[in-house]
């Protein structure tokens, strides 16, 4: 067997490639100002993070002032106003402080997942910090991942509200409760529809 015609590369391939299909094909790459931009929206959530973390460690302390900062930040309205934390104060901060995480989480995921999927590869294999998920995403992969990390940021949502619940009315509680729901049934329906097309042997890479 003859070996491979270097004209036949992947390099020479596209080199052959007429005009018009290479100029749609390089258009990928106006999506990379986008994924830049979330990487500065994620620099903003790590400020916002560190900014939180050390009004609830001044608060810890007696400061005043960074107790109703917190109190302020949380929407948390108790009838008379806390001279101290108090376990209430202390679980909504923390909660706040996971739902940064969580949304930061999927800053990374849509950033690294969509930049590999759909604009260049990253060319990790075999690095030590390869992401376990990254190896096998593809379009459907990431949207199934995207509709469980959705529905985790917005349980942490109901939960801060039920905990708060005594400063909304019962149209925000059940209004925020069927939105929570309504994530729920997208993220399933995703899920069914990716199985399905699995099982009748559509390629990953058409999905």
């Amino acid at each position: 067997m003859s070996a491979p015609s270097p004209m036949d590369s992947p390099a020479a391939r596209a080199t052959r490639m007429r005009p018009l299909p290479r100029l749609i094909f390089a258009s990928r790459w106006l999506q990379l100002p986008l994924y830049l931009g979330l990487i500065v929206a994620q620099a903003v959530y790590v400020m916002h993070f560190m900014v939180e973390l050390w009004h609830l460690v001044e608060a810890a302390f007696g400061n005043q002032h960074a107790l109703q900062a917190l109190i302020t930040s949380i929407g948390y309205k108790p009838d008379v106003m806390p001279t101290a934390l108090n376990e209430t104060v202390i679980m909504l901060v923390v909660l706040a402080l996971i739902d940064v995480v969580m949304i930061s989480n999927l800053l990374i995921m849509v950033i690294v997942g969509g930049y590999e999927t759909f604009v260049s590869r990253m060319d990790l294999e075999g690095h030590e910090d390869q992401p376990e998920w990254l190896s096998h995403v593809n379009a459907s992969v990431l949207k199934v991942k995207l509709g469980l990390s959705i529905i985790g940021i917005s349980s942490i949502h109901l939960l801060k509200t039920f905990i708060n619940a005594g400063n909304y009315t019962d149209k925000v509680l059940i209004a925020q409760t069927v939105i929570h729901l309504a994530f729920l049934l997208s993220a399933i329906a995703i899920a069914y529809t990716d199985k399905l097309m699995h099982s009748v042997g559509v390629p990953a890479e058409h999905r």
